[in-house]
């Protein structure tokens, strides 16, 4: 069969022609790499240079690119990955070969678990040293790519100049098609320094991929809910992902739904919607609410350890599960599982399901927030209550926070009203320390119009206190608020709970304070009586601040023991 006839896009103007057949000289395939993601849409870039991948970094100076440098790999990896999600586009996070490469592992496995997309473009050994054998070469690892395929998405490994674009493109797509996730490109050093004369990169496709559901399964799923008769919806972060809170509300009220968000979903739902069951997860009473539903719809989550009651949750009625990530399609509970992003997952649902009336539902829900205020209520927790109101009353409404693995962060989970979704993030997918302050400092350069809070223990913050150069060094517009309790707290609960006593919870830690004032950060040591006015001043001043605060919290009571 022949064809007489290309479409528009594959004919070349002769402007471009002439461009094609005369590209600048100098360049390299450093410069394909920057090329690459400026036409893919990158604006900006995280990373650290590196002996390997210095060919990248050089061609960033001839690139319309921003670069901002982080101190430490993983930091890096925490900004890009929020700098993903405030954004929704990949950021691209540059990195070299092996020591540089391995430290960005804890951030992509907490990109992985919250689907950030992050494209992560390493450097490798020369050319000559791919295949395994033991060269010698700085920064040799056997099969680099092997310690990263466990975490991301895709691998995507380039031998050859041509093929730096379609690996780059690839990736991106890959790293926003739903669900969205870090995915890994490396580039031998000899690839990135080497001259070039390939054209100048103009045009690529990387339109992601769309995860439609399947329609028969969306008509049984409406049906279900239609005529269920005591309905309940838990939303995940899959949800605040896709940009999907407006098609949950619309489907919440056409059910009469109740909706309970998870701790990566926050936002989702509106905190204060008659519907809003909030956040309470690790509580007996809203398990009990979501086991008794006789149709659950569970969209954007896989039900873990944390959205279950750590798997205490047992449901009784019929489950239905939305899901882009084939991996948690019932894998904790059998479902009329859909696999399917779930933007695209509810507004199917929402042209399909009937108006359900049920002038109760409101009032369970008041119900159920009585009795989780009044189990809260009934224990000794004034202090971490009045802790986080104040954070709250404090925090612009837009500002968005990032909360490291510490306990007001676990009180945040259930009991903080994020106020609009996609501005509460924690490192709640994969649980490692460090998260809060490189992650806010992604999110001030993604959006500089708010400022943006973030929140560490004491131990927490050791591991990021290097970025405190780089928030000077920027100029960001992040306040972080440091609760010292001179050890990690949490821990602390859990060793003295299960044996009576702690091993290696207990920190010498710096004069936090005079830390940040070296670095140029202005800095206040503050109480929980003047928390809510130091905070306020130091969000209402623009550039980088720290506000610490020494008290001991606790956790509140479980109920899944």
């Amino acid at each position: 069969m022949t064809h007489d006839h290309h479409g528009p896009e594959l004919l070349p103007t002769p402007a471009q022609t002439t461009a094609a057949l005369n590209p600048p000289p100098g360049r390299t395939g450093g410069d394909l790499v920057v090329e690459t993601l400026h036409n893919l849409g990158a604006t900006t870039v995280f990373g650290l240079p590196g002996q390997h991948a210095l060919g990248m970094f050089d061609a960033l100076r001839r690139s319309d690119l921003r670069y901002v440098g982080l101190r430490v790999e993983n930091n890096a990896g925490f900004a890009a990955d929020a700098y993903g999600r405030i954004t929704g586009e990949a950021a691209p996070l540059l990195l070299s070969t092996g020591p540089g490469a391995l430290t960005s592992l804890a951030a992509l496995q907490e990109a992985a678990a919250a689907s950030a997309p992050v494209l992560a473009i390493s450097s490798q050994i020369p050319t000559a040293g791919l295949g395994g054998g033991r060269h010698g070469y700085l920064h040799e690892l056997r099969d680099q790519q092997a310690s990263f395929r466990d975490i991301v998405k895709s691998v995507h490994t380039v031998r050859a100049a041509s093929q730096i674009p379609s690996a780059v493109a690839a990736a991106w797509q890959s790293a926003l098609t739903a669900p969205h996730g870090p995915v890994w490109v490396e580039i031998p050093q000899d690839v990135l320094l080497a001259e070039t004369s390939l054209p100048v990169v103009t045009s690529l496709d990387a339109t992601p991929h769309e995860v439609y559901p399947r329609p028969e399964l969306t008509a049984v799923a409406a049906e279900l809910l239609s005529t269920a008769v005591r309905p309940a919806i838990i939303a995940g972060g899959g949800v605040v992902r896709a940009d999907a809170s407006g098609k949950l509300r619309a489907l919440a009220e056409k059910l009469n739904a109740p909706v309970v968000t998870t701790f990566g979903g926050k936002g989702a739902f509106l905190w204060e919607h008659p519907l809003s069951l909030q956040s309470w997860l690790e509580d007996r009473h809203t398990t009990d609410l979501l086991e008794d539903a006789d149709v659950l719809l569970v969209v954007g989550s896989g039900l873990g350890e944390l959205s279950s009651n750590y798997h205490t949750f047992a449901p009784r009625g019929r489950v239905i599960q939305i899901e882009a990530d084939l991996g948690k399609l019932e894998s904790n509970h059998p479902a009329l599982g859909i696999h399917a992003d779930a933007r695209l997952g509810l507004a199917a649902l929402v042209d399909t399901v009937r108006e359900r009336p049920d002038a109760s539902a409101p009032a369970r829900v008041r119900e159920l927030l009585e009795k989780v205020a009044a189990r809260i209520g009934g224990q000794d927790t004034a202090l971490e209550r009045q802790l986080l109101a104040t954070v709250r009353d404090a925090l612009p409404d837009r500002s968005p926070s990032f909360w490291d693995m510490t306990i007001l962060a676990y009180w945040a989970w259930s009991a903080f009203d994020p106020r609009h979704p996609n501005t509460m993030h924690s490192a709640q997918g994969a649980g490692g320390l460090g998260y809060g302050f490189p992650a806010a400092l992604g999110a001030a350069v993604a959006d500089p119009s708010h400022p943006v809070l973030a929140v560490s223990g004491d131990g927490g913050a050791m591991y990021s206190l290097a970025e405190l150069a780089t928030a000077r060094q920027y100029d960001l517009d992040v306040t972080w608020l440091i609760v010292d309790d001179g050890g990690y707290g949490i821990l602390r609960e859990y060793m003295t709970d299960a044996f009576g006593t702690t091993t290696g919870t207990e920190l010498t830690r710096p004069d936090f304070v005079a830390l940040a004032e070296s670095f140029g950060v202005p800095a206040v040591r503050t109480s929980p009586d003047a928390l809510g006015a130091d905070l306020s001043k130091a969000l209402g001043e623009p550039g980088p601040s720290v506000v610490v605060l020494p008290v001991t919290v606790r956790m509140f009571g479980a109920t899944h023991l």
